[in-house]
């Protein structure tokens, strides 16, 4: 709970402070030093080609894998990862340090700049499962509710 606490702290402080001086955000995500804050994919950079280690940094690595290589990612792309993030936060069959997570990552899946005009262009990123990899149980459906997200209270 109280790494949860930190880690949203230290999130936030880093979002203000690319918010503030947008120059020092850009160089981690066009190559510069890595800031992940889950698994091989959370955050500005990466660690391809290893695997996503669970759903949200399968999330994350398909994020990553839509964003053009030296660019921006889409708007639609922002919020392919808002909504995963949160059905991740939602699934009770997820350890609560990566629901906790998940919900950090969902509600700041909107601050992340966008490129209007962004095409969808794979990264150099792969989300394929090899052997050691995060692979989903496919024969265990979603809880309800979590497939069809009625209230609308968290796609502002």
């Amino acid at each position: 709970m109280m790494i949860t606490k930190l880690a949203a702290s230290l999130l936030l402080a880093a979002g203000c402070a690319a918010l503030a001086a947008p120059s020092y955000a850009q160089p981690a995500a066009f190559g510069g030093p890595k800031m992940l804050v889950h698994g091989n994919y959370c955050g500005p950079g990466n660690n391809a080609p290893l695997p996503p280690i669970d759903a949200l940094d399968a999330a994350c690595a398909r994020h990553d894998a839509c964003t053009p290589n030296g660019g921006l990612p889409s708007q639609a792309c922002n919020l392919r990862l808002q909504r995963e993030a949160t059905l991740i936060s939602r699934d009770p069959r997820q350890p609560q340090d990566v629901r906790s997570m998940a919900g950090l990552v969902a509600a700041s899946a909107t601050l992340i700049p966008t490129d209007p005009n962004a095409r969808s262009v794979p990264a150099s990123v792969s989300t394929n499962a090899t052997q050691d990899a995060y692979a989903p149980a496919l024969d265990r459906s979603a809880p309800a509710g979590l497939e069809d997200d009625a209230d609308d209270s968290d796609a502002d």
